[in-house]
């Protein structure tokens, strides 16, 4: 177990910044540590693997990788399957899951494909155990994957369990929140170190801040959660118990103060309950208020980071007056027709462009400051009537989105036409 291939699958757009991440963590480099399309590799160790769990904020999960084949039809898929030595991983004892993706494969069937993967696993057991272990869709003790491009198979087995971005403290949250690793991905992106201000103006239930206070106290994003290569044979509670201590040993205060703010006062509660369960409520200031009227909130200039709801309406008590219920924030609601984008356009309570009063509000009162702002909206530095000095692609799911960077100086804001 030391020398494993790992995969660390991600958010397209996150490659870059998921590869200086691991290698904050592990230290490796070169061959060890390679960006590929939509994640990671890794040549690593057991011990790493679940460090790189423990530690990671931008990985979907840890995948050991166990085979790599040339296919064409499903036996080729059986063949492949009974040939990793399952047993070294798990007992008959243990459930498990197939789960299955696929990039221009040529089989007709996926479900049928991942039966055949399912088969050769169970043969396996039974040639070498005499009993094979159960399925469990729901809740297995092993999951293992399995990605098809037009004629290579990779099979995988998981080490992560629930998907990396559940990190255990968000129970409160709104009907569709920022998951944790896009948020932890934007805080990358912005280049924040901890030593500026943070202050997110719509935190809603405080993902960005929560995630901005936990780098800042250095609280590694696992230590509030169990893992899936806890039921692995290779685990050792005790090498496991030495990297939480570690872990926790290297916590410490923060060394610049964190804000948010939300118009919906219940999303205030809701962020500041998250805040308790990760550890940082003394270290976030929450505060309910619309972004249009809260002014900075410290003297020292710092850094904005913001993924603003979208919506028909912006009103005091909320968007479209009902809170943050029934839309998604950064994900407005678009469909596609042919080649366009259908998208909402944000209003305020007297029916100004919200995001125009906002960069207004921003240029007279947050000069010094730079805001970074997620959105599926490319045009929006031109509705702002400001000028990006920087964009990263980003995906929020499947929505292609911009990380807009503003720089607020006076005379930033664009003379209307």
């Amino acid at each position: 177990m030391n020398s494993l291939q790992l995969f660390l699958p991600c958010a397209a757009g996150v490659e870059g910044f998921l590869a200086d991440e691991v290698h904050g963590i592990t230290g490796l480099t070169g061959n060890d540590l390679m960006t590929g399309r939509g994640g990671v590799m890794v040549r690593a160790s057991w011990r790493e693997a679940m460090l790189l769990n423990l530690h990671c904020r931008l990985a979907q999960r840890v995948l050991v990788q166990l085979s790599q084949t040339m296919y064409r039809h499903e036996n080729d898929l059986y063949q492949a399957a009974s040939e990793v030595a399952w047993e070294i991983w798990f007992t008959t004892k243990q459930t498990f899951k197939i789960d299955i993706t696929a990039q221009h494969s040529p089989l007709t069937s996926l479900n049928f494909a991942a039966l055949k993967i399912k088969d050769a696993v169970a043969d396996r057991f039974r040639a070498k155990r005499g009993e094979r272990p159960d399925v469990n869709t729901q809740w297995p003790d092993v999951r293992i994957y399995a990605h098809l491009t037009t004629d290579h198979a990779t099979l995988y087995i998981d080490t992560s369990g629930e998907p990396l971005f559940k990190r255990g403290w968000r129970a409160d949250k709104g009907d569709a929140p920022l998951k944790e690793t896009l948020a932890a991905a934007m805080i990358a992106a912005s280049g924040w170190d901890g030593t500026t201000p943070l202050y997110d103006p719509c935190c809603g239930s405080g993902t960005i801040a929560i995630e901005a206070a936990q780098i800042a106290c250095g609280i590694a994003p696992g230590s509030l959660r169990r893992f899936g290569f806890e039921k692995l044979l290779p685990f050792q509670a005790h090498v496991w118990q030495g990297l939480l201590e570690q872990a926790q040993a290297a916590e410490h205060a923060p060394s610049a103060p964190i804000f948010g703010s939300d118009v919906a006062h219940r999303m205030v509660d809701f962020a500041e309950r998250n805040a308790e369960r990760a550890g940082v409520a003394g270290v976030i200031e929450f505060r309910g208020g619309d972004a249009l009227q809260r002014m900075p909130p410290s003297e020292a200039p710092g850094l904005m980071l913001l993924n603003p709801p979208y919506g028909e309406r912006i009103a005091a008590a909320g968007v479209a007056g009902r809170g943050r219920q029934g839309f998604e924030p950064g994900a407005l609601a678009a469909e596609r027709h042919g080649s366009e984008h259908h998208r909402e356009t944000a209003h305020t309570d007297d029916g100004g462009d919200f995001f125009i009063q906002l960069a207004a509000h921003w240029k007279k009162n947050y000069s010094g400051w730079t805001a970074w702002m997620l959105t599926p909206d490319l045009k929006l530095p031109t509705r702002m009537r400001l000028k990006e000095s920087r964009r990263v692609p980003m995906w929020n799911g499947p929505i292609e989105c911009r990380l807009f960077r503003f720089d607020m100086m006076k005379g930033s804001v664009r003379d209307k036409l």
